[in-house]
């Protein structure tokens, strides 16, 4: 398939990505719409990168920070491209990523499916073997 042929919301609008098949993470509308609040108020509209650091509770803990700085888009949604390194994009598949928010502030949850395990703050998981 070309790339004029893929749906515009399937390519990033500056370097013309295709999102990866079967490796993408899921966003819900809270966490893209806290996505793209972020990236326009650190002056990097459009574009957040995700990395996975070891966890103290579980074995990956999830750190967000504004702009591309490098990988290959994992999700795309309301005006928001997440990126993360090529390497982690297996441990990403099948998640979801939500943001709940109160009074007291909020943050980002990672959503999981069957063989993944949540810690109880919802930031950090762990793939069962």
């Amino acid at each position: 398939m070309a790339w004029a042929d893929l749906p515009h919301w399937q390519t990033h609008p500056i370097r013309r990505l295709a999102v990866p098949r079967g490796h993408s993470l899921r966003l819900t509308a809270a966490a893209a719409a806290e996505l793209c609040r972020q990236a326009a108020v650190a002056g990097t509209p459009g574009l957040m990168h995700l990395e996975l650091l070891e966890g103290a509770c579980e074995a990956w803990a999830i750190r967000l920070r504004p702009g591309h700085l490098s990988g290959t888009p994992v999700a795309r949604a309301d005006g928001i491209t997440l990126y993360s390194p090529g390497d982690q994009l297996p441990l990403l598949q099948g998640l979801q990523l939500d943001y709940r928010g109160d009074l007291s502030g909020g943050g980002f949850l990672v959503r999981s499916g069957p063989g993944v395990r949540s810690c109880a703050c919802g930031a950090a998981f762990s793939r069962e073997n």
